[in-house]
């Protein structure tokens, strides 16, 4: 992929606009009209593009460690939430002031219930016991019965 298929790739990434992106790449806009399709077919654009829309994917969602991390914070009281409160003033004024507030105790039940489930601390265990039952089967003869 040459500098300016990978400048197209990029601008392709930012707006999901062919044309536009051809023309800021340095394409012309006679050749960004009739082929800038043809840029996304190529195989390593169209490879580089896939690969960082997955990179970016992945920047987006929360893997499993920043979860449990997020939820341990919240349960010891590391989290903090900002809250914005009135203050009279005197008469028909007054002040917004910012407070830091940590995780009240509701909000770090849930998060320790949550990392309890994760790690299984809640579960009751059950013994299962495994017993085998013989059964003889065999030719049943009618004759055999003492009437």
């Amino acid at each position: 992929m040459n500098e300016r298929q990978k400048r197209f790739a990029d601008e392709y990434i930012r707006t999901a606009n062919k044309y536009q992106s051809a023309v800021r790449a340095g394409y012309s806009e006679k050749y960004a009209k009739t082929n800038a399709h043809k840029l996304l077919e190529n195989t390593s654009v169209k490879n580089y593009v896939e690969a960082r829309f997955e990179e970016l994917k992945k920047q987006a969602i929360a893997e499993q460690d920043e979860v449990l991390q997020f939820l341990t914070s919240v349960m010891r009281g590391e989290e903090v939430d900002e809250e914005n409160i009135v203050v009279p003033k005197g008469d028909f004024l007054s002040d917004v002031e910012k407070h830091t507030k940590r995780a009240d105790t509701a909000q770090r039940i849930k998060s320790a219930e949550l990392l309890g489930k994760r790690y299984a601390i809640f579960t009751d265990k059950q013994e299962i016991t495994q017993r085998n039952i013989e059964l003889n089967i065999g030719a049943y003869d009618d004759d055999d019965s003492d009437d």
